[in-house]
Parts: structure tokens; sequence; C-alpha cells
């Protein structure tokens, strides 16, 4: 996870990294077990072993909270090492997303932010913009770097490569719930290349 703490209001306190730290910690473990709909800042401030006050001296609302700490941890999590290959590429982002989501609280959290959009529109416009199209833009660095290796064609379909790209595993882990096969990772590559080259 993240470990950059919001931006302190000028002339406000010093924020110190361990609350913070504490903070975020409690707020993923108390989402995973009761939900976006139950949790409460005061039961976050509680697991946290710190007052409410330190909560609303770096986010407004239950809200802001959510949305500030979920754009940090998916957006880093979206980070694309360079392999020097478009498969190297591919199989890497594969490899570090299908750990993300077994996560145990992601794999808790994730089914209830999904519901939590019909009825809560920040976090609705959190998954789909500011996650949605941050993400978007950073794994779309391997498919534009796989065009000015000529390993795909100039005008490839950028933006349905990337659904390409997630679709599938999305579909596996998160849906399905399917264990993880030896080799699963590997066809699952090849077959998103043979669709992008297609």
């Amino acid at each position: 996870m993240s470990r950059s703490a919001p931006a302190r209001p000028p002339g406000g306190p010093v924020l110190q990294d361990t609350v913070t730290d504490a903070l975020r910690t409690a707020f993923f473990e108390e989402l995973a077990e009761v939900g976006y709909g139950k949790m409460s800042l005061e039961a976050v401030a509680r697991r946290a072993g710190t007052g409410k006050a330190a909560i609303y001296r770096r986010w407004s609302s239950k809200e802001a909270m959510t949305v500030d700490l979920l754009v940090q941890v998916s957006v880093t999590a979206a980070d694309t090492p360079d392999t020097g290959s478009l498969r190297g590429d591919v199989l890497a982002y594969l490899t570090k997303t299908e750990q993300a989501l077994r996560h145990p609280l992601v794999s808790r959290i994730l089914p209830d932010l999904l519901a939590a959009r019909a009825y809560h529109p920040g976090i609705a416009a959190t998954l789909g913009e500011r996650i949605g199209e941050e993400r978007r833009e950073k794994v779309g660095t391997i498919l534009r770097r796989a065009v000015e290796r000529g390993e795909l064609p100039a005008d490839t379909d950028l933006d349905l490569g990337l659904d390409f790209l997630a679709g599938p595993l999305y579909w596996a882990t998160a849906v399905r719930q399917a264990p993880t096969e030896p080799g699963l990772l590997d066809r699952m590559t090849d077959k998103v290349i043979a669709a992008l080259a297609a």
C-alpha cells in the first residue's frame, strides 16, 4: 500500500506518519469486515488506537477517506515494469494483478465497493473516473511500449486492448473465484497477446 499521507493544510498540524499508517490499515480492515455502508469513522479510529479527531485532521468525511485511500492503493498497484517485451510486460501485469485480487482484504472489499456504486455517487465516481481512468492510463503504457517496439500495429485499439488485459483475469478471480492453476497466467498472457495482435 502507498505510504503517502494526505497533504497538510497550510498552517495545519503536523500529521504523524505512524498515525496515518495506523488509520490506513484500520480503514481497510474495517471496510473488509463490515462493508462501506456499515463502516463508521468511530470504528476506524478505535481500531487504529486513536481518536476520531485524528481522522478529521486528514480527511473531511468517510467518503473523502475512502476515495483518497482507494485511489492511493489502486493506482499505485497499476505500476507496470518494463520487461523489454510485450509478453513479459503482460505476464508481469497479470501476475501482480492476480496477487492483488486474491489478497484476503481485497477479495472481501471489492465486491462490496462494486455494490456500493449503486447508492453512493461519490464512490461510483471514484471507481469509474479517478481509479478507472488513472489505472488505465498507467496500464496503457504496456500497449504503447509494444507499439513503439513494433510488437503491435500502430493502429492498435488501445482502449479495447486494455479491456482484454483486465477482463479475463478479473472474471476468473473475482467473479468465478477459480483457483490459480499451474500455467494459467502464461496461457492467459498468450491469449491476450493473440487478441491484441488480431
